[in-house]
């Protein structure tokens, strides 16, 4: 049995259709899995540390912070919008009113619901 294994990788073309179909299923089992785990995390997202935001969350001093823009941006962002998880952590102004977002020069952004 096993010579007959053998003789058959021995031919080029038998062997690298082995190659590609074992390479295909390792592929698609590494997808699979990195889609578990995905859903994993979507239901534990404080396992990956994963922030939801409340409408409105309090820094160290207690001073309430409810909108949030980006240094480089023009537009402020509920907590909770799409758009303020796009921004990195350094280039996050946050604000407690829509007047003083308005004040240091920022718009309502148009994708986020509730402004």
């Amino acid at each position: 049995m096993l010579e007959k294994l053998k003789l058959f990788l021995a031919n080029d073309s038998h062997f690298y259709a082995l190659v590609v179909l074992l390479v295909g299923v390792a592929s698609f089992g590494l997808g699979k899995q990195s889609v578990l785990s995905e859903n994993n995390l979507k239901n534990k997202p404080e396992a990956a540390g994963v922030v939801f935001y409340e409408a409105s969350q309090t820094d160290s001093i207690g001073v309430s912070k409810q909108l949030v823009a980006s240094k480089s941006g023009t537009r402020y962002h509920l907590l909770s919008c799409p758009g303020a998880v796009q921004i990195k952590e350094e280039n996050k102004i946050f604000f407690d009113s829509v007047e003083k977002a308005k004040a240091a020069g920022y718009e309502p952004a148009a994708n986020c619901p509730g402004l």
